[in-house]
Parts: structure tokens; C-alpha cells; sequence
């Protein structure tokens, strides 16, 4: 197996940090680089290897980021999620995500979404709602079924992106959702640092861009960035540091009051 395909396999316990289970400590839900990888196979002629080697998703060169242009574009939705601690305006991308969308603004424009909790708070990592069991166990999306995964080069978990939570399953998605509000360049570029070392590519604009602006590079193709918050991160980053118990949930509930979307 090539050690990259190796390396996949690992990060794939990387999906469970903002799965719709009963949360973990910090340093588990931030991905520590500290982890023990497999030995890697005999290395094979380097010539040979790089004949043989397929490409990861991570190796497309990526589309001009949507994520940093404020204005919301023709092939874009506008949304404001209202919580009891301020606004939080994003735009949504059903060009790259249409099911994730599709079922966002159902369930938003349904009401279901009304008087949830944020039930899972990590500061510099996320926020995580969209249970109205408010336990991190419950949900379901507005197909009524959980619905797949839709990945993307051209979207990425830069901070400020909104994303689907999952079981840590494929196509798991139902209506937990999730928004990126770690800032800790340092924490890419260890990131980058260990993919790179396993034969982990990520074009350079992508690694720039996390550095520049933060974000978890290591739940990208496990998790589906739908959207990216362009107004109230101030909102999102004092969420992230309210007091939380157990699980990471806040001790005050932080509340969706509702989600509107904008015509």
C-alpha cells in the first residue's frame, strides 16, 4: 500500500472531531499532530514511485477561493443565522454543494433550526449546532435520510467556513452543522508539515491562504464546506470562548433563535 494511502487511512479517524457523538477534550477535537503513524512500506526506487504514485484530491490545483469575496454572488444564497449573542451572515455555495444547500435552507426556512443550541463550543477550533435533541446525537436532514458527502478543491476549512458535521462515516450527513473559528497558523503548518512527509500534496495557494487566515486543514475531504460565514465573526469568536462542561457544551445556552434566508 503507498504510504500516502496509509496516511488517508489514519486521517480518517480525524472525521470523529466534529462527529455528531458526545464530544472530546480539546486536544483530541483539535487534531493533535502528535500522532503515531503506521511504519511505511519498503521505499521503492524514487523514479518508479513517482511513475506509480496516484494523485490525492489534495493535488488539484484549486479554483479561485469563493470563501473570500464578501459580496455574495448571482450563483450564491445569503443567510443570517439570529442567536441570542449577535448575527451571523454567510453565503452559501449550492454551485459546489447543491445537496448541503438544499438542505440547509429547508431546513432553515422550515423552522427547524429555531431555538437550538449550539451543543458543542471548541475555542480555536469550532462551534457546532443543528440537533434539536441539543445532545449532539440527534438530527435529521430535510430529505429525510442522511444524504453524501460533496467535496470540493474549490472550498476548503479556512476559518469562517461552514460545514456539515458527521458521524465520522461517508455520507452521513443530516443537519448538524458546523463553523471553523480556529485561528492558529501554527497549527497548519504542522499540519501541512506531517501530510508532507507521508506525500500528502496541497497546492500552494491552499497552504498560503491557511496560514494567512487559519483554519483545519485536517477535516478537509472528510467533512462538506457549504458555506463561509462574511460578516460576525466577532459573534462566532465569542461564542467559542463561553464557559463549557461536559462534552464542551456551554454552560449558558448559546441559541440559534432562527436562520433567515435572504431572497
Amino acid at each position: 500500500m503507498k504510504r500516502w494511502m496509509i496516511f488517508l487511512i489514519m486521517c480518517f479517524s480525524f472525521m470523529m472531531l466534529v462527529g455528531c457523538g458526545e464530544g472530546t477534550n480539546e486536544d483530541e477535537a483539535q487534531g493533535s499532530t502528535e500522532i503515531e503513524l503506521e511504519p511505511a512500506e519498503e521505499e521503492e526506487a524514487a523514479e518508479e514511485e513517482e511513475a506509480e504514485r496516484e494523485p490525492t484530491e489534495r493535488e488539484i490545483a484549486p479554483e479561485e477561493y469563493p470563501q473570500f469575496k464578501d459580496e455574495v454572488a448571482a450563483n450564491e444564497v445569503e443567510a443570517v443565522i439570529h442567536t441570542n449573542m449577535g448575527e451571523i451572515r454567510i453565503k452559501l455555495f449550492p454551485e459546489y454543494a447543491p445537496l448541503a444547500v438544499e438542505n440547509f435552507i429547508g431546513l432553515s426556512e422550515e423552522g427547524y433550526y429555531d431555538d437550538v443550541i449550539f451543543h458543542r463550543v471548541i475555542n480555536n477550533f469550532m462551534i457546532q449546532g443543528g440537533d434539536p435533541t441539543g445532545t449532539g446525537t440527534g438530527g435529521e436532514s430535510y430529505f429525510g435520510e442522511p444524504f453524501e458527502d460533496e467535496f470540493t478543491t474549490a472550498l476548503a476549512h479556512f476559518r469562517g467556513a461552514l460545514a456539515m458535521a458527521n458521524p465520522g462515516r461517508p455520507d452521513s450527513n443530516t443537519s448538524q452543522f458546523y463553523i471553523v473559528q480556529a485561528d492558529n497558523a501554527q497549527l497548519s503548518m504542522d499540519w501541512f508539515q506531517m501530510a508532507a512527509e507521508h506525500e500528502i500534496t496541497f497546492p500552494e495557494e491552499t497552504m498560503e491562504r491557511y496560514l494567512e487566515v487559519g483554519g483545519t486543514p485536517h477535516l478537509d475531504f472528510g467533512h462538506t464546506v457549504f458555506g463561509h460565514v462574511i460578516e460576525g465573526m466577532d459573534v462566532v469568536d465569542a461564542i467559542a470562548q463561553v464557559e463549557t462542561a461536559a462534552a464542551d457544551k456551554p454552560v449558558d445556552d448559546v441559541v440559534i433563535e432562527s436562520i433567515e434566508i435572504i431572497e
